[in-house]
Protein backbone atom coordinates (compact mmCIF):
# COMPACT_ATOMS: atom_id res chain seq x y z
CA UNK A 1 0.00 0.00 0.00
CA UNK A 2 1.35 3.38 -1.01
CA UNK A 3 1.75 6.19 1.71
CA UNK A 4 -0.48 9.07 0.37
CA UNK A 5 -1.25 12.20 1.79
CA UNK A 6 -4.48 11.36 2.54
CA UNK A 7 -3.50 8.67 5.40
CA UNK A 8 -1.03 11.20 7.11
CA UNK A 9 -1.65 12.03 10.75
CA UNK A 10 -2.10 15.30 12.61
CA UNK A 11 0.23 17.11 9.99
CA UNK A 12 -0.67 18.71 6.88
CA UNK A 13 2.22 20.16 5.02
CA UNK A 14 5.50 20.94 6.79
CA UNK A 15 8.96 22.53 5.89
CA UNK A 16 11.61 20.85 7.86
CA UNK A 17 13.96 18.94 5.65
CA UNK A 18 14.07 16.21 8.55
CA UNK A 19 10.19 15.27 9.37
CA UNK A 20 9.03 12.59 8.49
CA UNK A 21 5.01 11.85 8.53
CA UNK A 22 2.95 9.78 10.62
CA UNK A 23 0.60 7.86 8.55
CA UNK A 24 -2.66 5.68 9.41
CA UNK A 25 -2.17 2.03 9.43
CA UNK A 26 -5.12 -0.55 9.45
CA UNK A 27 -6.79 -1.13 12.68
CA UNK A 28 -5.87 -4.73 14.18
CA UNK A 29 -9.52 -6.33 14.59
CA UNK A 30 -9.80 -7.79 18.02
CA UNK A 31 -10.41 -11.80 18.00
CA UNK A 32 -12.17 -13.78 21.23
CA UNK A 33 -12.84 -16.71 21.36
CA UNK A 34 -16.89 -17.23 21.73
CA UNK A 35 -16.42 -17.83 25.87
CA UNK A 36 -14.99 -14.60 26.30
CA UNK A 37 -17.89 -12.33 24.57
CA UNK A 38 -20.39 -10.88 25.74
CA UNK A 39 -23.33 -10.32 23.45
CA UNK A 40 -26.29 -8.18 24.04
CA UNK A 41 -30.03 -9.18 22.70
CA UNK A 42 -32.54 -6.69 22.27
CA UNK A 43 -35.77 -6.10 20.48
CA UNK A 44 -36.00 -3.07 18.23
CA UNK A 45 -38.88 -1.32 16.08
CA UNK A 46 -37.03 2.15 15.56
CA UNK A 47 -36.85 3.39 12.06
CA UNK A 48 -38.39 0.01 11.00
CA UNK A 49 -42.41 1.03 9.95
CA UNK A 50 -43.75 -0.56 13.04
CA UNK A 51 -41.83 -4.20 12.49
CA UNK A 52 -39.69 -6.19 15.00
CA UNK A 53 -36.39 -7.34 14.81
CA UNK A 54 -33.81 -8.81 16.82
CA UNK A 55 -30.47 -6.65 17.29
CA UNK A 56 -27.31 -8.97 18.28
CA UNK A 57 -24.79 -6.30 19.62
CA UNK A 58 -21.34 -6.38 21.26
CA UNK A 59 -19.58 -8.86 18.59
CA UNK A 60 -15.77 -8.89 18.26
CA UNK A 61 -14.40 -9.89 15.66
CA UNK A 62 -13.87 -9.49 11.95
CA UNK A 63 -16.40 -8.87 9.54
CA UNK A 64 -16.50 -12.03 7.66
CA UNK A 65 -16.88 -13.91 10.93
CA UNK A 66 -19.77 -11.26 11.82
CA UNK A 67 -21.74 -12.15 9.04
CA UNK A 68 -21.13 -16.10 9.21
CA UNK A 69 -22.95 -15.96 12.80
CA UNK A 70 -25.48 -13.64 11.60
CA UNK A 71 -26.19 -16.47 8.60
CA UNK A 72 -26.20 -18.97 11.37
CA UNK A 73 -28.78 -16.85 13.08
CA UNK A 74 -30.99 -16.63 10.20
CA UNK A 75 -30.89 -20.21 8.90
CA UNK A 76 -31.49 -21.19 12.80
CA UNK A 77 -34.12 -19.41 13.44
CA UNK A 78 -35.71 -19.52 9.66
CA UNK A 79 -35.90 -16.05 9.13
CA UNK A 80 -33.78 -12.91 7.05
CA UNK A 81 -32.02 -10.23 8.33
CA UNK A 82 -28.17 -8.73 7.86
CA UNK A 83 -24.86 -8.05 9.74
CA UNK A 84 -24.03 -4.69 9.30
CA UNK A 85 -21.92 -1.52 11.27
CA UNK A 86 -21.10 -4.20 14.42
CA UNK A 87 -24.25 -5.66 15.03
CA UNK A 88 -26.89 -8.41 13.54
CA UNK A 89 -30.17 -7.75 12.69
CA UNK A 90 -32.66 -10.83 13.22
CA UNK A 91 -36.42 -10.18 11.28
CA UNK A 92 -39.02 -10.83 14.08
CA UNK A 93 -38.48 -10.99 18.16
CA UNK A 94 -36.40 -14.08 18.45
CA UNK A 95 -34.71 -13.07 21.22
CA UNK A 96 -35.48 -15.95 22.91
CA UNK A 97 -34.24 -18.20 19.96
CA UNK A 98 -31.47 -16.08 19.12
CA UNK A 99 -30.00 -16.54 23.12
CA UNK A 100 -30.41 -20.05 23.03
CA UNK A 101 -28.66 -20.22 19.92
CA UNK A 102 -25.83 -17.87 20.86
CA UNK A 103 -25.59 -19.80 24.38
CA UNK A 104 -25.11 -23.36 22.76
CA UNK A 105 -22.18 -22.07 20.19
CA UNK A 106 -20.39 -20.79 23.07
CA UNK A 107 -20.57 -16.92 24.04
CA UNK A 108 -22.21 -14.93 27.12
CA UNK A 109 -25.70 -13.26 26.20
CA UNK A 110 -27.68 -10.76 28.25
CA UNK A 111 -30.89 -9.52 27.42
CA UNK A 112 -31.23 -5.95 26.84
CA UNK A 113 -34.69 -4.10 27.25
CA UNK A 114 -38.42 -5.22 28.26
Amino acid sequence: MAKSKKNRVGVVYSTSDNYTYTYNNQPQSKKLAPEEQLLYVSRDKKNRKGKEATLVEGFIGTEDELKELAKILKTKCGVGGNAKDDYIVIQGDKRSKVKEILESAGYKVKMKGG
